[in-house]
């Protein structure tokens, strides 16, 4: 399943992240990744969340972006759920490609049980149709 905070930049969507991984790591049975454009978070989340800054690895599309999530699911079949932070900026996807992305997402959620929990910098309104559902909150 894929869950989205959308909103535009500055609203608390990336507090609300937070808040929800520190949430979920108490009850979590498996593994819980914090993915972010950089380390400015480090403090805030459970030292049982592993934070990967994407901006140390040289991911410049979508394709490498799905590539490199794929790579971390397979490396750790106790995954249980994904926090991505910034989504536009650390899968490098333009406004035209969302819902491209966040399909391909569905389907790595859907084949691997992983829950994917993303902040996009986009109004709720200007999300693709198809995922007007999996908004949890819109700031």
């Amino acid at each position: 399943m894929i869950q989205i905070i959308s909103g535009v930049k500055g609203k608390g969507k990336t507090k609300y992240l937070i808040q929800k991984a520190n949430e979920e790591v108490k009850n979590a049975n498996g593994n819980v990744v914090y993915l972010d454009k950089n380390n400015k978070h480090m403090y805030e989340l459970s030292n049982k969340i592993r934070l990967i800054n994407l901006s140390e690895y040289p991911l410049d599309t979508y394709d490498a972006f799905l590539g490199f999530i794929c790579g971390l699911i397979s490396q750790d079949h106790d995954l249980e759920a994904m926090y991505l932070d910034s989504f536009l900026t650390i899968s490098s996807v333009s406004d035209e490609y969302i819902g491209f992305v966040l399909s391909k997402l569905k389907d790595i959620s859907s084949r691997f049980n992983i829950n994917f929990v993303i902040s996009i910098s986009v109004d709720a309104e200007h999300l693709p149709d198809d995922f007007k559902d999996d908004i949890i909150i819109s700031l």
